[in-house]
């Protein structure tokens, strides 16, 4: 993969065009990485020399808005290449493991990735309603089979997505989708109401920026520790911060790094992570920002309106990183 390229081409531009989203989901911590077993934090830094080079760039199949790129995760096929889900089905909330593979188009298990941010593959996992986010990196043997543990919180559907770059594949990447049932009562999270900071152990993390449909905008992220600018944000898979964006409905997937990378000589680790953002329509949509301190990753999450400004967290399940 040209990843030179990847990065021109993306220049850390999320696009995305979300309607009659759900506002739910405040703040959610790390879960599991095949480099950190801990469920909340990653003392490791987890290829970060590899994942810096490939800044700014984000992910989609699918096909979105003509105004910008399209998200991803609508469709378990794309390009020749099959999500099959091992684990369609948890029997009840709580720890589980998942297993899946990517199938190529002779029907064989991929086995022969390019390592994107540090990794072969990153798998989101999210509630339906957006109460609960899961980022996580399984494990993959040798005949092509993914494993992850897992610990779902409640009862409902899920949505499973595969971001990935195969070898010989599309120089984008893909990003696959499929659904996740877990048995149950389910009762889904309220939506929550527009708010420009969320808190997530002990941080305040406040969101500044608007999103216009079919204009760049820059969208940042202030992290803050007992009333002061965290400036020594630590390095995470190549940047010091993430963004995911879920659409609500069909939860199409978006996933970018920030302009600008550890040890460049002009980016700051702190306390502001920006990002430039394109809506191609009006709408909202849910952004999960993840940074790195202390040794451990956290997430933030915040409900966004292209066109409408405002943006707020709610509350959401805890435990929800491991990128």
């Amino acid at each position: 993969m040209n990843t030179a390229a990847r990065a021109g081409l993306f220049a850390g531009t999320l696009a995305v065009a979300f309607a009659g989203a759900y506002g739910v989901g405040s703040a959610v911590g790390p879960v599991t990485d095949e480099d950190a077993a801990p469920a909340h934090g990653h003392a490791a830094d987890e290829g970060a020399a590899e994942g810096a080079a490939k800044k700014g760039d984000g992910h989609g199949g699918g096909h979105g808005a003509d105004a910008g790129p399209a998200a991803g995760g609508l469709q378990l096929s794309e390009s020749g290449y099959t999500l099959d889900l091992d684990t369609a089905r948890i029997g009840a909330p709580g720890p589980a493991e998942l297993r899946f593979a990517v199938r190529g188009a002779d029907g064989e298990p991929v086995t022969a990735y390019e390592r994107e941010h540090g990794k072969e593959l990153h798998l989101i996992v999210a509630s339906r309603d957006l109460g609960t986010y899961r980022h996580l990196h399984p494990v993959r043997d040798a005949a092509g089979t993914w494993r992850t543990p897992v610990d779902l919180p409640g009862a409902g559907d899920y949505r499973v997505f595969a971001d990935f770059v195969p070898t010989g594949g599309p120089e984008n990447g893909l990003t696959l989708g499929g659904d996740l049932a877990v048995a149950g009562d389910y009762r889904p999270a309220p939506p929550a109401e527009p708010e420009r900071t969320a808190t997530v152990d002990g941080y305040e993390v406040t969101l500044d920026g608007a999103l216009t449909p079919g204009s760049a905008r820059d969208v940042e992220f202030t992290v803050e520790k007992d009333g002061r600018p965290v400036t020594d944000l630590q390095p995470y898979l190549g940047a010091y911060g993430h963004l995911v964006a879920l659409r609500a409905g069909d939860l199409a997937y978006l996933h970018v790094h920030p302009g600008g990378e550890p040890g460049d000589g002009r980016t700051e680790p702190g306390p502001g992570v920006a990002f430039s953002a394109t809506a191609p329509s009006t709408g909202s949509y849910r952004l999960f920002f993840d940074f790195k301190h202390d040794g451990e990753v956290r997430t933030a999450a915040f409900t966004v309106t292209a066109g409408g400004g405002a943006a707020g967290p709610g509350e959401a399940d805890g435990g929800g990183h491991g990128h």
